[in-house]
């Protein structure tokens, strides 16, 4: 099937499409109608996919990796339009991935999932506001503070490395505290989780 095989096809069975905006996309994406969409590369086939789940209009968009195979200018690529479709469509997305470092740029929303249970979940920006690294002379975790969690630590002889999650000011002049990224916070709670073993099943709340 073409390009425009796939428009015509998505127009059919959908009653709501937006002819209008498909053919906008495809101009502006420089995608021959007449071109065969297995010809196309894996970037310019994942903007079909896009367009054509776009034109229909939909409140809620579900994604499932849907940049793991493209390289990382064709992700930016696909992520930004994606972006510019949530701002102009009141479009919601529900995007799952393994590429943390992708979704730090597009997601305001996080849940971890590790082998069916939730290990955290919350806005980004309050998660990265109350998840901190604090290196610093070997301690014993058990001494920290109340309220400081720790959900990693490393020591060797003479210091330790902690990812710790409070909602306070790290006060210990000790401690020598940075910021974490979403990739390190990610990665923190799936270690966890498998140091842990199976977890207890958490409810999410939903705002309505």
């Amino acid at each position: 099937m073409t390009v425009a095989d796939h428009l015509r096809l998505g127009a059919w069975l959908n009653p709501g499409w937006d002819d209008r905006l498909a053919r906008q996309r495809i101009s502006q994406l420089a995608l021959d109608p007449k071109q065969r969409a297995g010809s196309l590369s894996g970037g310019q086939r994942a903007q079909l996919a896009l367009t054509l789940a776009l034109a229909k209009r939909p409140g809620l968009l579900i994604l499932d990796e849907p940049v793991a195979s493209l390289d990382p200018l064709a992700r930016r690529e696909f992520l930004q339009g994606l972006m510019e479709a949530v701002a102009g469509q009141r479009l919601s997305v529900l995007l799952s991935s393994h590429l943390v470092a992708d979704l730090e740029r597009v997601c305001d929303y996080l849940i971890v999932l590790v082998a069916s249970r939730v290990r955290v979940a919350g806005e980004v920006s309050d998660l990265l506001a109350s998840h901190h690294r604090l290196s610093g002379p070997r301690r014993d975790p058990g001494t920290l503070p109340a309220g400081q969690e720790v959900i990693t630590e490393s020591h060797t002889d003479k210091q330790s490395s902690l990812l710790i999650r409070t909602d306070a000011p790290v006060l210990d002049p000790a401690w020598a505290v940075r910021p974490v990224s979403l990739e390190d916070l990610v990665l923190a709670y799936m270690s966890r989780a498998s140091d842990d073993g199976p977890a207890s099943p958490q409810r999410l709340k939903v705002a309505s």
